[in-house]
C-alpha cells in the first residue's frame, strides 16, 4: 500500500508572494505547489494530503497556544498517515519544532519541521528541495522523533537553531549531530536517533497559555533592580543567559539576593550559556556556584528555544515546583546532555 504524509502548512516564507511591501502571505498554497512542482516529480512522491490553516502566519507572530494547535492537528490524524510534514517560517521555526518534541513525547513517525529562505513562487528558491526532502524523509525513513530538515541537515528538532539570517544553511546544531546528511544520498545517523519507544507519551494540556518565561542575558553592569522589575511581574520562568560555563557576577551581593528571593517566591531560574557551543558547568568557577547558591539550576546544554519551550510545556502540565525543577533537569525526549552541576 503506498505511503501517505500530512501536510500542515501554518504559513512563513515558503508560501509567500512579492508585494510593494515586500512578501507577503496568501492564501493558495495548494495550487502553489501544483504549479511549480513539475508533474514528473510530483508523480514520484508518496500520496499527500495538504492541510492549508485558514490564516496563515508569519512565524514571527506564532504564540504558544500555536504550537498546541499544530500538535492537535498531528495527534487527531496520527493513525492515519505515516508521517508528517509541519511547513512553518523560519524565524520561529527552532522553537516550534522544540515545543512539538516535548507535547508528542513517544513518537514511533517522523514529523519533520520545514520552511525556505526563498518563497516557492519565485522561481531561483530554496522552497521545492527542502519541501520535497522533507516528504522524503517522512515517507520513506523510520525517524521516531520531531525534527527539522533544511538544506541538506536533518537535525533533532530540540537541538536545532537559527544561525543564519540569509544563507541556505540557516539551521544548525551545535550540540548535538546531525541526524542525518543528504546529498546525492540520504545518510541516517543511526546512531544518535531516538530510539523506538514502547508507546507514545503524547502530552498536550488542556491549553497552551502564555506563560511568562522571560529569557535574559546577562551584561557587564546589570542591576538587582532589573532582576527585580522582572521577577515581580508575572513571570514564572527567569532563563539567565550567562557568560561561559554559566558564570555571573559573585561580587554583587544585591544581583544574588535578587535571584535568591525570586527563587523563594517559587521562581524557575535556569541557568543557560550565551555561548553557541558547550553547557553549563555550575560549579567550575565560584562565579558559577554563587548562582548555585542563589537557587539557580543549570540549564546543561539545551538550546534557548527548547529551554523556553520546556519550561511552558511543564508549566502547562500543571505541575508542582518540585516537579518542574526535576524535569527541567531531566533529559525527556533528547533535548538535554547529562548535566554537570
Amino acid at each position: 500500500m503506498k505511503k501517505r504524509i500530512y501536510i500542515a502548512y501554518t504559513g512563513g516564507t515558503i508560501g509567500m508572494h512579492r508585494s510593494p511591501n515586500g512578501y507577503v502571505l496568501k492564501p493558495g498554497f495548494a495550487r502553489l505547489i501544483e504549479d511549480k512542482i513539475p508533474p514528473r516529480l510530483s508523480g514520484e512522491m508518496p500520496d499527500y494530503d495538504l492541510h492549508e490553516y485558514p490564516t496563515p502566519i508569519d512565524s514571527s507572530n506564532i504564540v504558544p497556544a500555536d504550537w498546541l494547535r499544530v500538535a492537535r492537528d498531528i495527534v487527531d490524524r496520527y493513525q492515519d498517515y505515516d508521517g508528517f510534514v509541519v511547513l512553518h517560517g523560519t524565524d520561529t521555526m527552532a522553537y516550534t519544532a522544540s515545543a512539538l518534541s516535548f507535547m508528542l513525547q513517544g513518537l514511533d513517525k517522523p514529523v519533520i519541521v520545514t520552511g525556505s529562505q526563498i518563497p516557492l513562487s519565485e522561481v531561483r528558491n530554496d522552497a521545492q528541495d527542502n519541501l520535497v526532502t522533507a516528504i522524503e524523509l517522512a515517507c520513506d525513513f523510520h525517524i521516531p522523533e520531531v525534527c527539522l530538515y533544511f538544506n541538506g541537515r536533518l537535525l533533532r528538532g530540540n537541538r536545532s537553531l537559527k544561525v543564519k539570517t540569509t544563507g541556505f544553511d540557516a539551521f544548525d546544531s551545535p550540540n548535538f549531530p546531525w541526524l542525518a546528511q543528504i546529498g546525492i544520498h540520504i545518510e541516517l545517523n543511526h546512531r544518535v536517533l531516538l530510539p523506538h519507544p514502547p508507546a507514545t507519551q503524547f502530552e498536550l494540556p488542556d491549553s497552551y497559555a502564555t506563560h511568562q518565561v522571560v529569557p535574559l542575558q546577562l551584561f557587564p553592569g546589570i542591576s538587582a533592580d532589573l532582576i527585580d522589575s522582572i521577577t515581580q511581574q508575572s513571570c514564572r520562568g527567569l532563563i539567565l543567559r550567562t557568560y561561559g560555563v554559566g558564570n555571573a557576577p559573585d561580587n554583587d551581593p544585591a544581583l544574588l539576593d535578587a535571584l535568591s528571593r525570586a527563587n523563594k517566591r517559587g521562581i524557575i531560574i535556569l541557568n543557560l550559556s550565551q555561548c553557541l557551543q558547550g553547557g553549563v558547568h555550575q560549579g567550575s568557577y565560584a562565579t558559577g556556584s554563587a548562582l548555585a547558591n542563589a537557587g539557580v539550576i543549570s540549564g546543561g546544554d539545551m538550546t534557548l528555544e527548547a529551554a523556553f519551550t520546556k519550561l511552558h510545556h511543564l508549566f502547562s502540565c500543571g505541575l508542582d515546583e518540585d516537579k518542574i525543577r526535576q524535569k527541567i533537569q531531566s533529559n525527556l525526549c533528547g533535548e538535554l546532555s547529562d548535566i554537570e552541576t
